[in-house]
């Protein structure tokens, strides 16, 4: 070893270092985050005891004060209990069945155990990305299992079909217009023509009707007037979709899934007995709790969607008459309240129908919800389809797709990926606004909680607030829930984006 490379060799060991500071787990985070600086530091321990005064006390009352056996309200009074009360648990056991179905018939309520039960089976596959048959499962959740659950839920049979129904609707609807005609000839003779050619209208879609009501007088007299109608209907359908496919060369999938589709119909009147008066029928005004603000909530989400869509897709046209009526009706929903929707579908809508057709109230209820959720769902897909580059439509256009192509294959699944936020946060809104229909007496979860503390027997100091707290929980979960699922879903279809 010479003398000038036994310079750079060291003689003595080197002194140890610190260790490094520690970036990762509990105690990094700490030092990271929270106490990185003296404001942060501040901002923690101010943090923290706001926590600990929020829910120390929350704790207190619902876990370790809490009563959680008891029969009447005596064992949830201090003086019997000889401490300090908190949350009053047998209040809630109490009337748990209350709050789930309302009024619902004991007798019946597996109906409605049924109803839930079909809809977690439908909804589960449909949530998670990799379960298979994807457009079988929707077409049974948003097509069948709606009229299943209405039967289940109400009961009753079936008296028709799509000829019937058409035949009712159709007479109604013109007898209906040659009245408003007739009425409004009376008026003067400035107003003569007027009526007159209402009237017109009127007498001239009873004409268009007329067949359908032939036919269906002709199928009462048969044993079985609802299987004649389906058998009717579904070779009429049938052969529709046959023809419209492609006639003998192309057309006989369609033949096949359309008769599939109404053996399955079939099937369902069958084994529901429809054909034969159904299940006993329970009144919508019985029902209540937990059950009506599902029904409410998710027929307000299912219906809101293409309503919106349809909406955002009219603003944007370049029809004038479509876009200015479009706009027209999305202000107008957006421009009143929820309850005066609320009030107008309940007691104003039907002011507007045929003499002899009638609505049930909660239905009312449901179509104005659904209108008005869908003309905020409209604005929030509008804006989802104004970010989507015009590029993309241009394109689409050079490769000689239709504009219903366009929109459905290119245009509006980026405008719906670019919205989930917006559209989960109406959704998570509609779901707590369902509590505004006690307004119009239908006993939602909060109503039934109301109502319930008008009962003597568990009148104390915490039913009161025991009552909001369970309650409160619920929709916590059901928000909560759906703010996480969106969020899974976003990252899942923006993945290229975060690569």
């Amino acid at each position: 070893m010479t003398e000038r490379s036994a310079a750079f060799v060291r003689q003595n060991l080197v002194e140890p270092r610190d260790a490094p500071v520690r970036t990762t787990g509990v105690i990094g985070f700490a030092r990271e985050r929270l106490f990185n600086s003296p404001l942060n530091i501040m901002l923690t321990l101010v943090s923290a005891a706001l926590l600990w005064l929020l829910i120390a006390p929350l704790v207190q009352f619902m876990l370790l004060d809490a009563v959680w056996t008891g029969s009447d309200r005596n064992a949830c009074l201090e003086s019997n209990v000889g401490r300090t009360v908190g949350a009053c648990w047998p209040f809630v056991q109490a009337k748990l069945d209350q709050f789930i179905y309302g009024f619902y018939p004991a007798e019946e309520r597996w109906r409605v155990n049924l109803t839930f039960a079909l809809g977690a089976l439908l909804l589960l596959p449909l949530l998670i990305p990799r379960a298979p048959a994807k457009a079988l499962n929707s077409g049974l959740f948003f097509a069948a299992y709606p009229v299943i659950g209405f039967f289940l839920l109400r009961g009753g049979g079936l008296r028709g079909f799509a000829v019937s129904w058409i035949a009712d609707l159709g007479s109604g609807l013109a007898s209906s217009i040659a009245d408003a005609g007739a009425r409004l000839a009376a008026f003067g003779p400035l107003l003569a023509w007027l009526g007159r050619a209402i009237a017109l209208i009127g007498q001239g879609l009873g004409w268009l009707v007329w067949p359908f009501e032939a036919l269906r007088d002709y199928f009462d007299r048969f044993h079985s007037p609802l299987w004649a109608d389906v058998a009717t209907t579904a070779v009429v359908v049938s052969l529709l979709a046959f023809f419209l496919a492609g006639g003998v060369r192309n057309g006989w999938r369609a033949l096949i899934r359309t008769a599939a589709i109404f053996a399955g119909i079939a099937a369902v009147i069958a084994v529901m007995g429809l054909d034969k008066g159904g299940l006993p029928i329970v009144d919508t005004r019985q029902w209540g709790g937990l059950l009506v603000t599902l029904v409410v909530s998710v027929s307000g989400i299912v219906t809101s969607m293409p309503v919106g869509i349809a909406l955002a897709l009219g603003r944007r046209s370049t029809i004038p008459l479509i876009r200015v009526a479009s706009i027209a009706f999305i202000e107008f929903w957006r421009g009143v309240p929820l309850i005066t929707v609320l009030f107008f579908a309940t007691y104003m809508l039907p002011l507007f129908l045929p003499g002899n057709f009638t609505i049930d109230g909660l239905v009312r209820v449901l179509i104005g919800i659904a209108l008005f959720a869908g003309a905020y769902n409209a604005e929030v897909i509008r804006g989802g389809l104004q970010a989507v580059p015009r590029g993309q439509a241009e394109a689409a256009s050079a490769l000689g797709l239709s504009y219903w192509k366009t929109m459905g294959l290119i245009v509006m699944p980026q405008a719906l990926r670019h919205v989930i936020p917006g559209l989960v946060n109406s959704f998570i809104a509609l779901f707590k606004d369902t509590t505004l229909v006690l307004i119009v007496a239908i006993f939602d979860l909060l109503g039934q909680l109301r109502a319930s503390f008008a009962d003597p027997n568990w009148a104390t100091p915490t039913t009161l607030f025991t009552g909001f707290a369970f309650t409160g929980m619920i929709y916590f979960v059901f928000c909560f829930a759906m703010s996480r699922y969106s969020l899974f879903v976003e990252r899942r279809l923006n993945a290229h984006r975060n690569a």
